[in-house]
């Protein structure tokens, strides 16, 4: 197994993000398009989803390249793009897309929530040595997450159902992670109450 490498966060987060800020660039420049490849038209939504395949895997690659190690949420988050997107494309319906989102957020609930029924908290599994935390500490966190992902889905799926697709494209890309951002930001008294080097561990 090949050892992991800290990597520069600037570049992390570019490699992170950078396709899905390329796919809002790509998305309003040719949203009201129509190309018509081998006698079928597609839309800007379509075209630019087919782009942000091979961008996703490319940037994937590099931050694995990189770090030597890759988390199983962007190992799922990868494999649902290529067969979401895949869909999407070969169908020529951006449905398949637009759930994507709605997929992962409820598999993570549901994962989380299954550890919570046998007692067990997967966040603690998973980011215990990064974040050392009291257990009664994680299993609130893990109930929190929980919740949070289920209602993420409910949004993701809501928004695209109920609104325009530019809705959606901005939902993605701007309010999914700055409610994430916001989640996690909210979590530092949890995390000051339950540290390990608060004197209580």
């Amino acid at each position: 197994m090949a050892q992991e490498r800290d990597v520069n966060p600037w570049v992390k987060m570019g490699l992170e993000l950078g396709p899905v800020i390329a796919f809002f660039i790509g998305y309003n420049r040719w949203k009201d398009d129509v190309f018509t490849i081998a006698g079928t038209d597609y839309n800007g939504f379509v075209l630019v989803t087919a782009a942000f395949i091979p961008l996703m895997v490319a940037s994937t690659l590099i931050l694995w390249r990189l770090s030597g190690h890759l988390s199983r949420m962007q190992i799922l988050t990868l494999v649902l793009v290529l067969v979401f997107g895949g869909l999407t494309v070969w169908l020529n319906d951006e449905t398949f897309f637009k759930m994507k989102p709605t997929i992962i957020y409820a598999m993570f609930a549901a994962i989380l929530g299954f550890g919570l029924m046998r007692g067990q908290s997967y966040m603690a599994a998973l980011m215990g040595q990064v974040m050392p935390m009291q257990p009664e500490g994680w299993m609130i966190l893990t109930r929190r997450m929980t919740w949070f992902f289920a209602a993420l889905a409910v949004a993701n799926e809501a928004i695209w159902r109920l609104m325009s697709t530019d809705a959606w494209v901005n939902f993605k890309t701007f309010g999914l992670p700055l409610a994430l951002f916001a989640f996690f930001m909210l979590q530092g008294g949890l995390v000051r109450r339950f540290g390990l080097d608060n004197g209580k561990g």
